[in-house]
């Protein structure tokens, strides 16, 4: 989108907000509105816009809820996004007013949903007639149902059409520019989701255990709910706590060697030597953590996981000091130290002799048995689990402790109260400190059956908020990404390139290298102790993170989750469908990574326009004529300088030339 002279939502706008709008009214047509239940092997009741019920279980005699409510808000929806259209098309100043409404009513029609859902389930539960399995049967049957493509698009769509028609207001405008850098990253989701849906779309047959043989209607709407069903529970676990955590939980390692990565992108450098800098962060927290002196108890903790920093970090800097001296590739040294990391690796704990000039020689570090694994790490060097740091229930109760979500909230909030004050920083992150100690003991009671998450998820953070400061913060972040930008340009300003190149490899090497705390220290393959069967693959996924991550610490964590979130929930579509395997998230992964690449295919007007003052000043001379500017151009170019962007060098001559002239005269 881009900044309209007038009043009006700019063209792109009105665009954007018509092809939402159209898209999701034809999916209220096209597609079912809602799912009134579910069975375990996806078999679905679903519900149409035109009262439609489609019944594919095999139970045909399931109560329903009421759903006369639920329709005429779906109907309602329906002539609000028509609305919106209309306004659209006429780039009417009034549209994004009809899309909210039309978020709002799709957004009611799921809480009337839902609402009828939670009365059936209590009804089962208060029937005393019922056994109680067929209670447990039905609960679950109930608790699959809710909302479906049919209300799902309108919602999305709602707020896009919003934010379409608001932009022509500067302050929203303002507002809405500043997440131009996720553009990229949604829209490759977006197009990722959709191919997905079409792989699944072929390769998967409908559900149907009712024994009714399918209409051409009926099989179209059992194919929809098939897709739906699919992104549904991939993504489901953000909406329960339990798997929420299992996807931090593989989500953890991904952040580390994402930051890894993405440091290197900001420096101008490839780093794809994060598994072998994982490998050596995690073999030395392993040497620290079960030959490391056990007197000093919880001490061998810290030295264990500063032990995995230094091993990253002095793998990366030997491809950062191979690229300064010699100036030999980083990404050729850094996948060929992959393969000698590997083995090192399986060297270390493959087996307990080694021969050697004839003699055979005996090795420490593997533990006695077949399984290729290091002894176990002494208690004082083992990361405790998040669930055991914030328990603090009493009498056996599990109750998480709110001092994380106080102290981060006040964060925000102290910040932005304080605005741009001196040491504004310092200030709010002292007041969260002492909010969060103050409401340490307040828990939230929860049902966790267990949960391996453990506190390598904080270093985690840890790491993000170092590489936020160091990079943004610090006179040697900004050398840093001189560097990265412009080579030649930081060395003519006296920036050491050499020096900084070492610097950012062993950075880098320093987060991946962390990593491997939480699999040897964190327990996170169920034992504490360095395995065979370390995931190292991992240190290749994060560069997948980095890009969709757009090389920003944020980008990075939110990347993370959504893998590690797609990750746990393609367990429960393989339990379900048999035809859809985990291969499909990995199908998304590359796909999301392919369009990223592509920009989203996505035109730089959007994706990065020209300057506001630019635009204004082409605006008001009009087009130039043959790359010269009018006269009027010339001298608007004069009263009001602009950046020197998106013009080309002939006119900026043109330019210098008309001001020459006039001041010869």
């Amino acid at each position: 989108m881009t900044l309209a002279p007038d009043s009006r939502p700019s063209p792109t706008a009105a665009r954007i907000a018509l092809t939402a709008s159209a898209v999701a009214a034809a999916g209220l047509l096209l597609f079912p509105l809602a799912t009134l239940g579910r069975g375990f092997d996806a078999d679905a009741v679903l519900l149409h816009l035109s009262g439609g019920v489609f019944n594919l279980t095999a139970n045909p005699d399931a109560p329903l809820p009421p759903t006369g409510t639920v329709l005429a808000l779906g109907w309602a929806t329906l002539a609000l996004l028509v609305a919106s259209i209309v306004g659209a098309v006429r780039r009417a100043n009034w549209f994004w007013i009809t899309g909210l409404l039309a978020f709002v009513t799709a957004v009611a029609a799921v809480w009337v949903l839902g609402s009828g859902l939670s009365a059936e389930t209590a009804r089962i539960a208060a029937d005393t007639t019922l056994r109680p399995g067929a209670k447990r049967q039905l609960r679950n049957f109930y608790a699959q149902g809710g909302m479906n493509l049919g209300l799902f698009l309108p919602i999305v769509a709602g707020l896009i059409t919003a934010g379409a028609g608001l932009s022509a207001r500067p302050a929203w405008w303002e507002r809405l520019n500043r997440l131009r850098g996720l553009l990229v990253p949604a829209v490759a989701i977006g197009l990722a989701v959709l191919v997905g849906a079409v792989v699944v779309l072929i390769v998967q047959p409908a559900v149907n255990t009712s024994g009714t043989p399918f209409s051409l209607w009926g099989g179209w709407l059992a194919k929809s709910d098939l897709v739906y069903f699919v992104y549904s529970t991939l993504f489901a676990p953000v909406t329960a706590l339990n798997p929420f955590l299992d996807s931090l939980k593989l989500a953890t390692p991904l952040i580390f060697t994402g930051l890894s990565v993405a440091f290197a992108f900001r420096t101008g450098l490839f780093n794809v030597g994060a598994p072998g800098q994982l490998t050596l962060g995690a073999i030395a927290a392993m040497l620290v953590g079960v030959y490391g002196p056990a007197s000093l108890g919880w001490g061998l903790l810290p030295l264990s996981v500063i032990a995995a920093g230094l091993g990253g970090a002095l793998w990366g800097a030997i491809p950062g000091l191979l690229k300064a001296r010699f100036g030999s590739s980083e990404v050729i040294n850094t996948i060929m130290l992959n393969y000698v990391a590997s083995a090192i690796f399986i060297f270390m704990i493959g087996s307990d002799t080694f021969p050697f000039l004839g003699r055979e020689y005996h090795l420490p570090f593997k533990a006695p048995g077949y399984e290729p694994a290091s002894y176990d790490l002494q208690p004082g060097s083992r990361l405790p689990t998040l669930l055991g740091l914030f328990n603090v229930g009493q009498g056996g109760a599990t109750a998480l402790s709110i001092a994380p979500l106080v102290a981060l909230a006040t964060y925000f909030i102290a910040r932005w109260a304080l605005g741009r004050r001196a040491r504004g920083g310092l200030i709010a992150l002292a007041a969260a400190l002492v909010l969060g100690l103050l409401t340490w003991r307040i828990g939230i009671p929860v049902q966790i059956a267990g949960s391996q998450l453990n506190a390598s998820f904080l270093i985690a953070l840890i790491g993000v908020g170092v590489f936020g400061v160091l990079m943004w913060r610090t006179a040697a972040g900004y050398a840093l990404r001189a560097v990265g930008l412009s080579p030649r340009a930081a060395e003519y300003g006296g920036i050491s390139v050499a020096r900084n190149t070492i610097l950012a490899m062993t950075i880098a090497g320093m987060f991946a290298g962390l990593a491997g705390t939480h699999y040897v220290n964190g327990g996170a393959l169920d034992e504490y102790r360095l395995k065979g069967n370390m995931p190292v693959n991992v240190g290749f996924d994060g560069i997948a993170v980095a890009l969709m991550g757009q090389s920003t610490p944020v980008g990075v964590v939110a990347a993370s989750v959504l893998f590690g979130t797609i990750d746990t929930g393609g367990v429960d579509v393989q339990q379900k469908l048999n035809q859809v395997d985990r291969n499909l998230v990995t199908v998304l992964k590359a796909l999301i990574v392919l369009f990223i690449a592509a920009g989203g295919f996505l035109s730089r007007r959007v994706t990065d326009p020209p300057p506001p003052q630019l635009v204004a000043a082409a605006g008001s001379t009009g087009p130039a004529e043959a790359g010269h500017l009018s006269p009027a151009g010339a001298a608007a170019e004069r009263a009001t300088p602009v950046p020197n962007v998106g013009r080309s060098s002939e006119v900026n001559a043109q330019v210098e030339l008309d001001r020459e002239r006039e001041g010869s005269k």
